[in-house]
């Protein structure tokens, strides 16, 4: 890097430039979700053998306080509303309460104050859900409320929030990682160079994780992801490797010799803690099927590239800069002299007492994790958005003002194993289920083409199907078998007031699926109920070896770096005290709905995909404090072989700049904490709880204790360890 420096920035500059034209041509985000759990199997099942829709749809919900949709002035004030709809070549359809269909009157609300109007376009979801800002900039009103449901809206509500939720997030937490890094170094030149290094990440992580999206599923939650890791991250390794230059640098103020150590010390820790964050973010790969999947692999390379900006981009420019990084000095910012600081003192004091010191910190830690113990899981759509967004209002409206279009639809799809679904003894099959799920606690009423006409008995929709050809059938029989019935499918839309997440609905569904009285089919049950079930189910089933792997394999990196067996043992129970912290304040905070008011969201039961997400990023994090504290006691350990005196030579070199370091991803996180969507809210305040407790309680106080109490038993390893290090050594000397 010192040799080629001028190459190497030059490179560089030609990866950032590449980095925008990537985020300026990349494809569309979804949230994809394809794992294998009965509901998906349903719904792939009904896809395929049902005719698709053409097309999208969506729905404006409007609302007049004052008048009633038949009052003439509240009809005058829709059709006016719609008017621009009627003339765009995009719309297909346009279902109002004032066509005069025998379901019309299922698009008025109860008391009479508002309509749904269904709108259907030419566009797939894709593009209809980029386009949904087109078409809702057309329907306007100054005398109607007009909200949105559907999820098209839904989806664009969420691709608008997360985009502004990011800007605000950047705004913010930008400018203070940058105060914080001139407290930290006290010289501008230094801040603005780890600043500098941040903004590289993010915006190649960004760049290839939008240029991925042309090639799989990427979740919308995605580049977010990105940002909120890759500016910790990166931000925190310039901060090392930053400090351990100007450390070396002012020994003898030799720039090769400072870098060359460097990236010998506080380099090979970078490349380590890189390895375990991306072990951690791997984790999300045992899901498969789920957005999770991108989101692991969007945050792997965001932190890879945060390594390889530290190990060239970073020392090339140090490279270049030598003495100036110094520049700018904030006199009264000066960091003391080794030796007589608070760390220093402080590990002194810990070491002295570590029993007094340990015992009581840890029980704080386990009792701010017990609320994880009441956790409650369940799946989460529309309630992800605030409370004002259109698209929720217009959701929360179908449910509580709309009978029938606000009911929870559970599907069962049959599966007959011989024979047409409009056979004599397939017919009596789904005949007899739908009488029986229509006797149901909760149940309202059951849709399918064995009760499209409630006059008839069994015998006689069985010579009906029989004796009549399907092109003959009566208009109504007709559309619902062409829309119900596939070559050896049929669909029964259960419909239930209990909404999709209540433990009523969850109920109602493992009723229908422990239904095993089918002569002739199975029965497999979707619909957003049935998906809840599912995806906390699979999630369950699937992190402890998620857990698994991110605990083993994180424990075999610090291995190899450490040189010692109870080290990494150590830093993963140290994890897990920092996670307990978390895991605690995201139910109290989330669930519970402490603070909700102040970080304005409706508390409930936490999505699935949040303690995962939270446990495999910070498990991660985490580690970076860990590998920079440890690889610097364990160089005083080397030089000296006192523990005591490398626990406190380790903590004075580290703390300050852990510290640091912590403060500025807090605040980033903090940042993210304030954002619109819940899932994004929870992670970064999550998040910054645990770099807090982690950068304090734990590192500060538990970890020279725990270190103490051990002793020499610290550094032991076996032999075949001792020996590659050996090896190692003299290869490097060589």
């Amino acid at each position: 890097m010192y040799a080629h420096r001028r190459v190497v920035l030059a490179v560089s500059v030609v990866c950032f430039v590449l980095s925008g034209i990537a985020l300026a041509n990349g494809g569309q985000l979804k949230n994809a979700s394809d794992y294998n759990v009965e509901s998906t199997r349903a719904a792939n099942l009904a896809n395929k053998q049902l005719p698709a829709a053409v097309g999208s749809s969506f729905g404006f919900v409007m609302t007049d306080a004052s008048r009633t949709y038949t009052d003439p002035q509240y009809q005058s004030a829709v059709t006016q509303a719609l008017a621009p709809l009627r003339r765009d070549t995009r719309v297909l359809s346009l279902l109002t309460p004032y066509d005069g269909t025998p379901s019309s009157r299922a698009l008025v609300s109860a008391d009479g104050h508002s309509i749904l109007v269904v709108v259907g376009v030419t566009l797939d979801f894709s593009t209809a859900r980029a386009d949904f800002g087109q078409f809702r900039s057309e329907v306007q009103s100054s005398q109607l409320q007009i909200d949105t449901s559907g999820d098209v809206p839904l989806a664009y509500d969420f691709d608008t929030l997360l985009g502004s939720d990011l800007r605000r997030s950047e705004v913010i937490s930008l400018p203070l990682a940058l105060i914080l890094l001139v407290i930290v170094f006290g010289t501008g030149v230094a801040a603005l160079l780890c600043l500098g290094v941040g903004v590289l990440a993010v915006a190649g992580g960004a760049g290839v994780v939008l240029l991925l999206a042309h090639s799989m599923d990427v979740s919308t939650y995605a580049v977010n992801v990105v940002t909120l890791i890759g500016l910790g991250v990166a931000i925190d390794y310039s901060l090392f490797i930053v400090t351990r230059f100007r450390e070396e640098l002012a020994i003898d103020g030799d720039v090769e010799r400072a870098l060359a150590t460097t990236l010998a010390t506080a380099g090979r820790a970078i490349a380590f803690s890189g390895i375990t964050v991306a072990i951690g973010l791997v984790g999300l790969l045992f899901y498969t099927g789920t957005p999770l999947v991108s989101m692991g692999v969007a945050g792997a390379i965001v932190v890879a590239i945060s390594v390889l900006y530290g190990l060239t981009f970073l020392p090339a420019m140090l490279a270049l800069l030598g003495p100036r990084v110094n520049r700018l000095r904030v006199p009264f910012l000066q960091p003391r002299p080794f030796g007589h600081g608070l760390w220093h003192r402080l590990a002194i004091a810990v070491m002295r007492r570590p029993i007094i010191v340990l015992v009581p910190t840890v029980a704080v830690l386990l009792a701010a994790g017990s609320p994880f113990l009441s956790i409650k899981l369940a799946n989460s759509d529309v309630e992800q958005l605030p409370v004002t967004a259109e698209s929720r209002v217009g959701a929360e409206l179908l449910q509580s003002s709309f009978p029938a279009e606000g009911q929870n639809d559970i599907q069962v799809v049959l599966q007959f194993a011989h024979g047409s679904p409009l056979d004599e003894q397939n017919v009596a099959t789904a005949y007899a289920a739908s009488r029986r799920f229509a006797q149901l606690t909760g149940v309202v009423s059951v849709g399918s083409y064995v009760t499209v006409d409630p006059s008839l008995s069994l015998a006689q929709y069985q010579q009906l199907y029989a004796a009549t050809p399907r092109s003959a059938l009566p208009a109504t029989v007709a559309d619902e078998v062409h829309t119900t019935v596939g070559s050896s499918i049929a669909v029964l839309d259960v419909r239930t007031p209990y909404l999709a997440t209540s433990d009523a609905a969850h109920a109602l569904v493992r009723t229908i699926r422990g239904d095993d009285s089918f002569s002739g089919a199975t029965a497999l049950v979707t619909g957003d109920t049935a998906f809840d079930i599912d995806l906390v189910d699979y999630m369950v089933q699937h992190t402890p070896a998620a857990v698994v792997f991110v605990v083993v394999s994180s424990f075999l990196v610090l291995l190899l770096l450490l040189r010692s067996l109870v080290l990494p043992l150590k830093a993963v129970v140290m994890n897990a005290l920092s996670l307990s912290a978390a895991f605690g304040a995201l139910v109290w905070v989330f669930q519970q709905g402490h603070l909700s008011s102040i970080l304005g969201f409706t508390a409930g039961p936490l999505d699935p995909t949040i303690p995962v997400l939270l446990f495999c990023i910070v498990f991660g994090l985490s580690m970076d404090y860990e590998v920079f504290l440890l690889t610097r006691m364990q160089e005083a350990w080397r030089r000296r072989q006192d523990n005591r005196a490398a626990v406190a030579d380790g903590l004075e070199r580290s703390g300050r700049l852990v510290t640091g370091a912590a403060a500025i991803m807090a605040c980033v996180f903090i940042a993210f904490a304030l954002a619109s969507v819940v899932t994004i809210k929870a992670i970064g305040l999550g998040m910054a709880v645990a770099v807090i407790v982690d950068a304090t309680l734990v590192r500060a106080l538990v970890v020279p204790a725990t270190m103490r109490l051990l002793g020499r038993v610290n550094w032991y390893a076996p032999k075949w360890l001792h020996r590659r290090e050996e090896t190692m050594e003299v290869s490097e000397a060589a």
